[in-house]
């Protein structure tokens, strides 16, 4: 699929979520007795958000509103503090370990045993798979068939294949942090689809007008995600609760192509893999004013955060390498190069934080990369145009999409 032509500049639109300090500190009661309800990984916070608010704790800071319904952020200054190496939820601790590769040019989903580095069995799914998405509630596997216009359920318990949806054009699929909604990111149908999280029935269609709507991710608070627009060069801040775009802009580079989106662990800054750029933009989350671009490597595409949220792995499909970004030090500190090169694209880092699993996109394999050194463990063969492979099961209280996003 080829970059649209389109040239048309569009304006910046600045939005910036607003919440005022008497309603935080109403709300600031309400959220830390759930915080506590909330630590063992279950539940939503039962309170009425108009309660009145009680004392909080000395020296422990106050959590803004989040989005109704999400569950409490665990650490305001970590929201990957449920991410750590082995915490797995209850519903997927006794899920096998494997990965799911969606291999677009075969049609099929191909399964991996992390412990043997084998393909262990090929499933037929849906015309071109993108992605293997992990549920919100975690406990499903959604196969992206992109052309097949559907969504295909593997059980991880069992790794057997379940019903098959009808859904238009699931390029990548995202939930809201709150469980209400799917969001598939309709690529070529111009739209975000919010529908029901477990039927997919359709909720509310959100038309875009720009062109290849394909990787999000949501602020530290649920109430705002930013998406990248593929063929236009464009990001979007689209209002969670409300499912209205409310804000738009033109990358600063003619011919940007934004990828992959990922949110710091402090909340405050999101990252925008760029493949025609060769880097990653930075943005201000809050904000949402124009970024700027941290050169990371050739083909610039996917971005995943380390077990103990101090790294992010920026992968850079078109040389064949790792990039390593220091979240304190602010700076990239290391670059790993695959051994004969390589196309590293999308995929997840193992439950313990050792291994970071990236499918080769161009080559019809599967990277297992030691994340202390750099080095490559395996190179498994796997079909055709493997893309947005998942590791399963992976930390976290619940799931944001995409090949699995965790907090």
């Amino acid at each position: 699929m080829l970059p649209s032509s389109r040239t048309t500049t569009t304006t910046t639109t600045t939005t910036t979520t607003t919440a005022t300090i008497t309603a935080a500190a109403l709300l600031a009661g309400v959220l830390v007795a759930a915080l506590t309800a909330c630590a063992g990984g279950e539940g939503r916070p039962a309170q009425s958000r108009t309660e009145a608010a009680a004392p909080t704790e000395p020296g422990r800071a106050e959590p803004s509103p989040g989005l109704p319904g999400m569950p409490p952020v665990l650490d305001p200054k970590d929201i990957y503090a449920a991410d750590r190496a082995g915490k797995l939820a209850p519903a997927v601790k006794d899920f096998p370990s494997r990965v799911y590769v969606p291999n677009t040019g075969s049609h099929t989903v191909s399964v991996i045993d992390p412990s043997t580095y084998k393909v262990i069995e090929t499933i037929p799914v849906g015309n071109q798979p993108q992605h293997v998405v992990p549920s919100w509630d975690m406990k499903t596997l959604w196969v992206n068939n992109d052309l097949g216009d559907s969504l295909t359920a593997i059980d991880p318990a069992t790794g057997k294949t379940g019903r098959t949806v009808k859904v238009s054009d699931p390029y990548n699929l995202y939930f809201t942090p709150n469980g209400k909604y799917a969001v598939v990111m309709a690529s070529m149908d111009r739209e975000l689809v919010f529908r029901d999280p477990k039927t997919m029935d359709r909720a509310k269609a959100v038309p875009v007008s720009c062109a290849g709507v394909n990787h999000a991710d949501f602020t530290a608070d649920g109430r705002y995600f930013i998406v990248s627009c593929e063929f236009s060069g464009e990001l979007l801040k689209v209002d969670t609760e409300k499912m209205k775009v409310v804000g738009q802009q033109k990358l600063p580079m003619q011919g940007a192509m934004p990828q992959d989106v990922k949110l710091s662990p402090d909340g405050k800054t999101f990252y925008i893999a760029d493949m025609m750029a060769h880097g990653v933009w930075v943005l201000d989350a809050e904000k949402f004013t124009t970024p700027k671009l941290l050169p990371t490597g050739k083909g610039c595409h996917g971005l995943y955060i380390s077990r103990d949220s101090r790294q992010m792995y920026i992968t850079n499909r078109g040389e064949g390498s790792v990039s390593v970004f220091d979240f304190a030090a602010d700076k990239l500190t290391e670059k790993w190069h695959l051994p004969d090169g390589g196309s590293p694209d999308m995929g997840g880092v193992s439950a313990d934080g050792k291994v970071l699993w990236l499918s080769g996109r161009y080559d019809a394999e599967v990277y297992a990369i030691d994340t202390t050194s750099g080095k490559q463990l395996a190179r498994i063969p796997v079909g055709s145009g493997p893309h947005g492979l998942a590791v399963y099961p992976q930390p976290g209280r619940y799931s944001l999409g995409h090949t699995g996003v965790f907090r």
